[in-house]
């Protein structure tokens, strides 16, 4: 497939994550909510998870308001990390960030769609839009007694 058809294509799959999330909503009962602003730019994710006594991520869904790289990002987390345990979640957040920031990972597949990001990297303005969903996973991950968490990201992270 020639480069320029290759890279409609994940245009198109970004685009398609953006208009039509997948996970998008609330959970009827979540073990943890985590809301996380970006002051940056304005983008809002509030994001639920249902964790069982295992550590394993049953169900997730997030809803808030962001750009299209934002939403569409946070709409790949859900489905890379649904099923996961806390610990895969954890690697898969790190890599991830990796790949946004242009570096080469070994977990590119286990991304699933969120691998399709990795042009980020050539917008560094554009980095903390798509890793704001994954922030708030990692804070979730950082804090499993926490219910309910609030944060603003700070210009250094």
């Amino acid at each position: 497939m020639a480069l320029s058809k290759l890279d409609n294509l994940y245009r198109q799959i970004i685009l398609d994550h953006s208009s039509h999330p997948h996970h998008h909503g609330t959970l009827d009962q979540s073990s943890q909510q985590i809301e996380l602003n970006n002051p940056t730019c304005g983008d809002v994710i509030h994001l639920e998870l249902a964790i069982d006594d295992q550590g394993l991520i049953q169900d997730i869904a997030f809803h808030g308001h962001g750009c299209s790289i934002s939403t569409a990002s946070a709409s790949m987390m859900t489905d890379a990390v649904i099923g996961k345990t806390l610990e895969q979640a954890k690697e898969l957040s790190a890599a991830f960030s990796e790949l946004v920031q242009g570096q080469e990972i070994t977990l590119e597949d286990e991304l699933g769609d969120a691998s399709m990001l990795s042009g980020v990297a050539k917008f560094p303005a554009r980095i903390k839009c798509a890793t704001l969903a994954w922030k708030a996973l990692d804070k979730a991950i950082a804090n499993p007694t926490e219910t309910k968490i609030t944060e603003e990201i700070k210009h250094e992270e």
